[in-house]
């Protein structure tokens, strides 16, 4: 075993080190690459969002589930930059990404405004907290 295969499998080589491997994804069947990426860490498919868990920590390559990570939600870190939310469909485990530079605008946008298609709350509720809000309790709209 050479030294760089040696270092690749040591607890977090993958944390700090580029990851140049390609893979085709197990949910969408798309061919992904590093390249394109934006970044040196590929990891979740740019088509359908969809990861695999493998690290329990960030490269660290220990999970023993291997389950699908579905993405089932976007939030914004400090600064703007945009992240996706998976959940493992195996064990549940949570976990944060960066999106990537090609990822799927329109998986991402969907993702983000799921929760407003189904709100927990009945829509009409709405126009009687904008009445509230704006002093006309009585009038109706």
């Amino acid at each position: 075993m050479n030294r760089e295969h040696r270092a690749k499998l040591s607890k977090g080589y993958y944390r700090h080190n580029a990851c140049g491997d390609s893979f085709t994804c197990k949910v969408c069947g798309y061919p992904n690459t590093p390249y394109g990426a934006g970044s040196t860490h590929r990891n979740h498919c740019y088509n359908c969002l969809s990861s695999q868990h493998i690290d329990n920590e960030p490269g660290d390559r220990e999970a023993d589930c291997g389950g699908i990570m579905e993405a089932i939600g976007v939030w914004v870190r400090k600064g703007g930059e945009w992240a996706i939310i998976h959940r493992c469909k195996q064990c549940g485990q949570l976990n944060s990404n960066r999106i990537a530079a090609d990822d799927n605008p329109l998986k991402l946008m969907s993702i983000a405004l799921k929760p407003l298609g189904n709100p927990p709350f009945p829509m009409e509720r709405i126009r009687d907290l904008v009445a509230v809000m704006s002093g006309n309790e009585h009038s109706e709209m």
